[in-house]
């Protein structure tokens, strides 16, 4: 097939976006695998990007089994608005927009108990059934690993590029390049790597300690040809933001080069 009907193809399957959206640049935040602060990295870049005042940006939380966006935003308690016209995000502390699961659930410990068709459904109504308006940004904070959802997305949704985040460990390393493979597969654009928990330093000397050894992560990116976007360490004033509800109180500048 040629690249030409490849690109024809890939547009004749792309959900159709709500007539009052205007959503310049669509970014999606995934990892190999779970527990390397995917969601994490997703809520900074949001919260960055708002805070140059240049930017309006909008958050999908695109993990619909493990949403988490809401609890780091403080929102757990916001409620969509439904119209005839469709369903307004709510708006977090700093006016991001944000839009998850969890936000329409009747508790948040509800689980989601839903076969893969379901869930991409509910990702392609996020898109096309919710009003988001202008946006510069939208960020997508995707399930773990390469299943029916990431497919659903790369294929449903205009992506302008991924971002993939990793932590130090080699066996994380192993399951990134899939990932990686896959965006290539599919030809969606790698914006780049990030490191998340790449070491801590101790509060009495200042020695940065590499908690889960040597990282792989930038020789990764080498390796493929793609930008290396920086690290962040395991920071506990960011950890306690994070489980208070705070994420936008956060003042150290992490995720740098990613914003740049």
């Amino acid at each position: 097939m040629s690249q030409q009907n490849s690109n024809a193809e890939h547009q004749s399957m792309l959900a159709e976006n709500h007539p009052l959206n205007q959503i310049k640049r669509t970014v999606a935040v995934l990892s190999g695998k779970g527990g390397v602060g995917k969601s994490m990295v997703t809520a900074l870049l949001a919260v960055y990007m708002q805070r140059t005042g240049k930017y309006r940006i909008g958050v999908m939380d695109a993990d619909i089994t493990g949403p988490s966006m809401p609890k780091l935003f403080g929102a757990e308690e916001f409620t969509p608005k439904a119209t005839d016209q469709g369903m307004f995000p709510v708006r977090t502390h700093s006016d991001i927009q944000l839009m998850s699961i969890n936000l329409l659930l009747d508790s948040p410990d509800a689980p989601v108990i839903w076969r893969g068709p379901i869930l991409g459904n509910v990702i392609k109504q996020f898109w096309n059934e919710v009003i988001w308006g202008d946006l510069d940004f939208m960020f997508l904070d995707m399930p773990p690993g390469t299943g029916d959802v990431p497919l659903t997305v790369f294929q449903s949704l205009p992506l302008d590029g991924i971002i993939i985040v990793a932590s130090p460990q080699e066996l994380v390393s192993m399951i990134v390049k899939k990932a990686i493979n896959m965006a290539k597969m599919m030809d969606i654009p790698i914006i780049g790597l990030v490191e998340n928990m790449s070491h801590t330093v101790c509060p009495h000397c200042g020695k940065e300690i590499a908690l889960f050894g040597e990282s792989h992560t930038a020789q990764i990116a080498a390796d493929f040809g793609i930008p290396y976007l920086g690290s962040m360490p395991i920071d506990p004033d960011l950890a306690r933001l994070a489980d208070e509800g705070h994420i936008e109180r956060i003042h150290k500048n992490f995720l740098t080069e990613a914003i740049e």
